[in-house]
Order: structure tokens, then sequence, then C-alpha cells
């Protein structure tokens, strides 16, 4: 009787895990083609700005 509960329990565990993986796909997905998008709408100055900007927060070296 135990065993069924541990095998019932690991299935459960791997079908969540399998959702949430694909949560976390889904996501990162949109995300990247939420940005991919607003990105297409930006200036090419403002996009070099921003790019330098993070450069110096990431404190490298750009001149």
């Amino acid at each position: 009787m135990n065993n069924e509960v541990k095998a019932a329990t690991l299935n459960a565990t791997t079908i969540q895990t399998a959702d949430m993986s694909l949560v976390s796909i889904l996501g990162a997905a949109a995300l990247g083609l939420a940005l991919l998008f607003a990105a297409g709408f930006a200036q090419a100055s403002v996009m070099h700005d921003t790019a330098h900007d993070q450069r110096h927060a990431m404190a490298f070296p750009c001149h």
C-alpha cells in the first residue's frame, strides 16, 4: 500500500514539474517576443543610449 502512495506522489510531482516547465518556457517566449516587438518601435539612438547606459551600469569600459 505504501508503494502505491509513493508511486502516485511521484507521478503527481512529475506532472506538476512538467506543467511548471511548460509555463516557464511559454513565459520566457512571451517576454522575448514582447521585447522584440517593443524594440522594433524604438529609434536607433534610443537603443544605442540604452545599451551604452547598461554598459556603464555593469562597469564595462566603453570609451
